[in-house]
């Protein structure tokens, strides 16, 4: 490849820009610790994984085999038995909720989608694409559904058949829905386990609850239908990518026969990217269960210590349990700008995934949103700092100077 002059400097002020903001989108899920130099000779062909990873293909620039094993992994940690289960590398997480909605929409044609209002908005696509009934159910507080709205919205309908989208770790406020509750109230409507679908959107959490000590309960084993993680939040891909589990039983209602690639296909996109299932296996391959609980555990602490530091400056900061998302109020636009801040009316988020190796971003931003809202606060902090050190704390002097960090 030959680029001209010009389009080789617009490239390279794009590799500066990515170098300087690689670790800067602290209001987004994105995980940028992660080294995949390894596959990178595997760029220059066109891997396409159309198809089962489970059958035979006539495209055989395929990285089915692993794949094959991302799937293994994910079985294993979401309780369900391999041979029970069917899922596939996707494109993120809308795609594997479309693919559970799907999945739930052919088991029950007339059923209607129940989803809480702070649900990503993916499902609002998903409902249309699909056609599928809707209701949205009144969110509590913290973030979790409105058990409660539930069972009543259900009553209402009544709906025997319902679909419901739960959601492990909401966008903006990290809660985790009840399972537990949630099936407690569809028994006491009388609706028996057989007659509801149950998808679980752990985008993000999918990768942190397995990894903690007293984690919700959220995987087959606790009664879901299907799952859907992302590769590119807690895990760490330069790809947006994914994987979707479900039950096998329910997976074969939607395969179809292709013949020109002798193989059936089960899945939404059809053609896909064969480099993100070796990108996903590379990173399962090489952290153990020990080292996810630890970067898990780093990233906890993290969040908790902005907790702690947003409050005592006197900002309203909070979490939910084993969530790495702290919700704060939201600072102005020009500080959500700078620090890449994820809002959503008067409430904002940040998000301490495992990149930040220390607190000096969330120190930053802390610095900032606390001198913007506590001006006082902030004006005595910097004097004790000031008389305790006879000199103001390194991040205030390096950040009011506008100097840059390089990220590590």
């Amino acid at each position: 490849m030959t680029l001209s002059t010009a389009d080789t400097a617009r490239l390279d002020d794009f590799w500066r820009h990515c170098l300087e903001h690689q670790f800067f989108n602290i209001g987004y899920p994105e995980n940028a610790d992660f080294d995949y130099s390894a596959l990178e000779r595997f760029l220059r062909f066109s891997i396409n994984n159309c198809g089962d990873w489970g059958e035979h293909s006539n495209y055989v620039l395929n990285s089915f085999d692993f794949e094959k094993d991302v799937m293994a992994y994910f079985a294993d940690l979401f309780d369900i038995r391999r041979e029970d289960s069917w899922g596939y590398v996707t494109n993120g997480g809308t795609e594997g909720n479309m693919f559970g909605c799907y999945l739930a929409r052919e088991l029950f044609p007339d059923g209607t989608l129940y989803y809480s209002r702070d649900t990503h908005y993916s499902v609002a696509k998903i409902v249309k694409l699909l056609r599928i009934k809707c209701r949205a159910v009144d969110a509590l507080p913290n973030g979790e559904i409105d058990y409660d709205d539930l069972l009543a919205k259900i009553a209402a309908d009544g709906e025997r058949h319902p679909i419901i989208f739960a959601n492990i770790g909401t966008t903006m406020r990290g809660a985790v829905d009840d399972i537990a509750i949630i099936q407690a109230r569809l028994q006491q409507a009388g609706i028996a386990r057989r007659d509801y679908y149950l998808h679980a959107d752990a985008a993000l959490s999918g990768m942190i609850l397995p990894f903690v000590d007293t984690p919700q309960p959220f995987t087959f084993a606790a009664g879901i239908d299907s799952i859907c993680v992302s590769g590119h939040k807690m895990i760490g891909s330069p790809i947006p990518c994914g994987i979707v589990v479900a039950k096998r039983r329910n997976v074969e209602r939607i395969s179809v026969e292709v013949d020109y690639i002798s193989a059936s296909d089960k899945t939404i996109s059809g053609s896909r990217n064969g480099h993100t299932p070796m990108i996903m296996w590379a990173a399962l391959r090489t952290h153990s269960p020990a080292q996810w609980r630890r970067r898990v555990a780093h990233s906890l602490k993290s969040a908790q210590y902005a907790v702690n530091r947003l409050r005592a400056g006197g900002i309203d900061a909070w979490r939910n349990p084993n969530s790495i998302t702290v919700v704060f109020p939201c600072p102005s636009p020009g500080i959500a700008r700078k620090y890449g801040l994820a809002t959503s009316g008067d409430t904002a988020h940040l998000i301490t995934t495992p990149h930040h190796r220390d607190t000096r971003f969330i120190d930053a931003l802390i610095d900032e949103v606390i001198a913007e809202a506590r001006p006082e606060v902030w004006r005595a902090t910097l004097q004790r700092s000031w008389h305790a050190n006879t000199q103001l704390p390194p991040r205030s002097t390096s950040w009011a100077g506008g100097a840059r960090l390089d990220g590590r």
